[in-house]
């Protein structure tokens, strides 16, 4: 006698993680009404094409100074965002002091984010080295201060890629979501047609 036994449903895979992320645009005049701000509208677009994660974001707008920059970033980490994307403030200008406000907070730092950004950038302009981006770790929050513009922007996280999709240059974003789960956060996952996200396999899951 033959016994039919039922079949197993395939196990459903695990929803994606909700994330809190921070944004915040530094800029003078943007604060002060002068003009309408481009940083916050170019991150959360960007940040919606590139994310499955349900996010939760913490949006800034802040002028150029030193003790405002540290303390909106200590307030964001204190808030549990697990990634924070500056925008504004990294050139040589006397005023630009995101990079150095920035450090002023940071547990440890991450040079490959801002050697990978100016990178990225001299494939479009000789003044990407003037730029002085930095990317660091407080607690269990990872910062990483992008360029001004959004086109910048979009390029530095996505990367460069040639007519057919292919990447030319991997993006910083590509790294961020593995560092992510080093110190502790979310599991962010991204949609690759964007920017693929990279973990050693013992990392995926």
């Amino acid at each position: 006698m033959n016994t039919l036994l039922p079949i197993a449903p395939e196990p459903k895979a695990a929803a994606p993680q909700a994330a809190r992320i921070g944004i915040v645009s530094i800029s003078d005049r943007a604060a002060r009404g002068v003009y309408p701000d481009a940083g916050l509208p170019a991150l959360r677009d960007w940040l919606a094409r590139a994310l499955i994660n349900p996010i939760a974001l913490e949006e800034r707008l802040i002028p150029d100074e030193h003790t405002v920059i540290s303390q909106t970033l200590i307030d964001l980490t204190d808030a549990g965002c697990a990634l924070i994307l500056t925008t504004g403030g990294t050139g040589p200008a006397p005023r630009d002091v995101t990079p150095e406000a920035t450090l002023a907070v940071a547990d440890r730092e991450l040079p490959g984010f801002g050697e990978q950004m100016r990178q990225i950038s001299l494939h479009f302009v000789p003044t990407a080295i003037l730029s002085r981006q930095v990317a660091v770790v407080r607690q269990q929050t990872l910062i990483i201060n992008l360029p001004g513009q959004p086109k910048a922007i979009a390029e530095t996280l996505e990367g460069l890629k040639d007519a057919d999709g292919r990447v030319l240059v991997p993006g910083i974003f590509a790294a961020v979501p593995y560092c992510i789960d080093l110190i502790g956060g979310p599991y962010l996952e991204s949609r690759p047609e964007v920017c693929a996200a990279f973990r050693p396999k013992s990392a995926q899951r």
